[in-house]
């Protein structure tokens, strides 16, 4: 018989689940907010999400790479990347490695793009963080990636989560 959660650990699952909306709400306002700021670029929050990941890596990268290090689907970004390709913002490279893995490398386009797009978020920034420390924001950051490689980790605890719920309710 599973025990009754102590208050702390009731407080923590609380304090979880309200947190997990809040992220939720917020990617969703910041997915919105990052469309509209950079719509006449010819980007959109996904475009521009994906550009990141080219602009952060010192080579170009195959598409399961830039997925792997955005923490996407792969099959979602092969599709910014078809239609980014289509609309001249990336090209693709031959891979020494992986004959049929090409590498994606933006074009003077996607670059005066994204670089258009960093102006315009940096001005963004200065709107949403006016009277905050810069001490908050990061502590914020901490946690969340903290809570993120959490999750990552956790991954191989759902299935058994997921099967032991079942049980108990059978």
């Amino acid at each position: 018989m599973p025990r009754k959660p102590s208050k702390d650990a009731d407080r923590l699952r609380r304090a979880w689940s309200g947190l997990a909306i809040e992220v939720f709400r917020l990617n969703g306002d910041l997915i919105e907010g990052g469309d509209a700021l950079v719509r006449d670029l010819g980007l959109t929050s996904a475009r521009w999400q994906v550009l990141g990941a080219i602009a952060l890596s010192p080579v170009p990268l195959p598409v399961a790479h830039i997925a792997r290090n955005m923490g996407l689907a792969r099959q979602s970004v092969q599709r910014v990347v078809d239609d980014m390709r289509d609309d001249g913002l990336v090209r693709t490279e031959p891979n020494p490695h992986h004959r049929r893995a090409p590498l994606v490398a933006m074009t003077p386009q996607g670059e005066a793009a994204y670089e258009q797009a960093t102006a315009r978020k940096d001005l963004w920034a200065d709107v949403l963080t006016e009277g905050l420390s810069a001490e908050t924001i990061e502590a914020a950051g901490t946690l969340l990636r903290t809570l993120q490689q959490r999750i990552a980790a956790s991954h191989g605890h759902i299935a058994s989560i997921a099967a032991t719920r079942k049980e108990t309710q059978e």
